[in-house]
């Protein structure tokens, strides 16, 4: 029997999925504000800059409001304003997951805008494009922007396959809205990029359940951890893109007891040998190589898009190409912090 490639792959990635804790989106409640300010931002900037229309933008100033087309200013002058205005619309949105039409439609006129001011011509040969970048904004579900998800798009070879697997995308969203997202990193080096997306699951949804309680909340108890995939890159299309190969995804962090020590030990899932596997039995599928554009790139902010054009917006936070260490992390369900907190605060202790 005939299998077909994307039902394979639907099907691995909802088996990942459920063993890796979760690739949720924040929880509509959450809030997030980028903890980077730009060098050249300034206080004026909150309203300096709207949309007149794709090619005109209004500059305004407390003392003479103007109207200037972009092509009449000098990319020097324009970038800051851009940049910051950027940073301000993406602010309220929880880094596009609580995002409106209208707000929608000006983050992507001041993306294309910033685009046009690209100041690097090859940007993922330069060394500002190597460092540790926080997701401040996209324009689809957060877990898209790990190689691992780009690598399960790229499979798809036809539109009908890719509407099927953003279908998929999206259910899986819908069904682990119980978590939130914490950080969503990807760290940079020369040959390789490293996703790393920090997730907060609720250990006991409901004391009721389980207690003569009639509080209807849950325990207020966290299972944590952060989900890590790693993959080679390889500058393309004229050092615009990378090339992405895929490698391991692995937990770490991870807060429950027994379970880390098994993760910390080498637990991971090998997406080459699993390619490998599909090849050797699944007619016409090939390893996918997905390419992931940069489309503005400076030493503090970076546009990326992948290859339906969605949008990824990054800070750089350091320059660091290492990921992150979780050893100091605790296997304890943050119970630990629960019976201090209740010591200061009860106890008085």
């Amino acid at each position: 029997m005939r299998v077909h490639p994307t039902s394979v792959l639907l099907l691995t990635l909802s088996s990942v999925s459920d063993n890796v804790v979760s690739f949720s989106p924040v929880h509509p409640k959450s809030s997030f504000t980028p903890q980077i300010l730009f060098s050249q931002a300034t206080s004026d900037d909150a309203a300096a800059l709207t949309t007149a229309s794709d090619d005109d933008v209004t500059l305004s100033s407390t003392t003479s409001p103007t109207i200037t087309t972009s092509s009449e200013l000098p990319a020097t002058a324009l970038t800051p304003n851009l940049k910051s205005s950027l940073l301000l619309a993406v602010s309220p949105t929880d880094r596009g997951q609580n995002t409106s039409p209208l707000e929608k439609d000006t983050i992507d006129v001041l993306i294309s805008e910033l685009e046009s001011q690209n100041p690097t011509a090859e940007p993922t040969y330069s060394a500002s494009s190597k460092g540790t970048w926080e997701l401040i904004y996209s324009s689809t579900q957060l877990f898209r922007s790990s190689p691992f998800f780009m690598a399960g798009r790229a499979v798809c070879k036809t539109e009908e396959e890719a509407k099927q697997y953003d279908w998929f995308c999206d259910m899986h969203r819908e069904a682990l809205a119980i978590s939130r997202i914490g950080k969503v990193r990807q760290i940079v080096s020369d040959t390789r990029i490293v996703s790393e997306f920090e997730v907060i699951v609720g250990a006991v949804p409901f004391l009721k359940d389980f207690t003569p309680f009639s509080y209807s909340g849950g325990w207020p108890v966290t299972i944590t951890g952060s989900i890590v995939s790693s993959a080679d890159i390889t500058p393309t299309n004229g050092g615009t893109a990378w090339e992405i190969f895929m490698d391991t995804v692995e937990i770490k962090g991870s807060n429950i007891p027994l379970l880390r020590s098994l993760l910390d030990n080498g637990l991971q899932l090998s997406s080459r040998s699993l390619a490998a596997f599909l090849e050797e039995n699944v007619q016409s599928y090939t390893t996918p190589r997905p390419i992931f554009e940069t489309t503005y790139l400076d030493d503090e902010l970076r546009v990326s898009r992948d290859q339906d054009g969605k949008v990824f917006v990054y800070a750089k936070t350091s320059d660091e190409v290492t990921g992150k260490d979780y050893a100091d992390e605790v296997a304890d369900l943050g119970l630990g912090g629960l019976l201090e907190g209740f010591k200061g605060a009860i106890l008085n202790m």
